[in-house]
């Protein structure tokens, strides 16, 4: 591979993810954002593209000893329970690093909210591994900056 990959290229373990009216949080993970065009199959058994792209949703895990994250976190899941606060949905900007710290990639999320929270599994067993909250956020569009 040495020589066919460029240098100083863009981590995974390097990123940041900014919603506009929350302060900085620091997800320890953030999972795969997919994009997908809508399809239609024909009577031929073919697909054909349908011309829109929906809606998205990816998972953030916030540590749960992250206090102001996580209450800034449960602020914006309120918010779009009964009643339905209209700032409810909330852009935002995922940055992916590269290993020197310069920006390698950025997409803007757009109408972002907060669709589920999951609390972690607790047990006895093990050597007291951190508890983090896992938020599934669902976005309207996404898209390269």
């Amino acid at each position: 591979m040495k020589g066919v990959i460029k240098e100083d290229h863009i981590s995974t373990n390097n990123f940041e993810l900014l919603i506009i009216g929350l302060p900085p949080i620091t997800p320890i993970s953030v999972s795969g954002l997919e994009d997908e065009l809508q399809t239609v199959q024909l009577p031929d058994r073919t697909n054909v593209s349908g011309g829109n792209r929906g809606p998205s949703e990816f998972d953030v895990a916030i540590p749960m000893h992250h206090t102001i994250e996580r209450a800034a976190m449960e602020l914006w899941y309120l918010e779009g329970q009964d009643p339905v606060s209209p700032t409810y949905k909330k852009p935002g900007t995922l940055i992916f690093k590269k290993i020197s710290g310069a920006i390698g990639a950025s997409f803007t999320l757009l109408g972002a909210f907060v669709k589920k929270r999951a609390l972690p599994d607790a047990e006895m067993e093990g050597e007291g591994e951190m508890a983090t909250v896992t938020y599934t956020i669902s976005v309207d569009d996404h898209l390269p900056i």
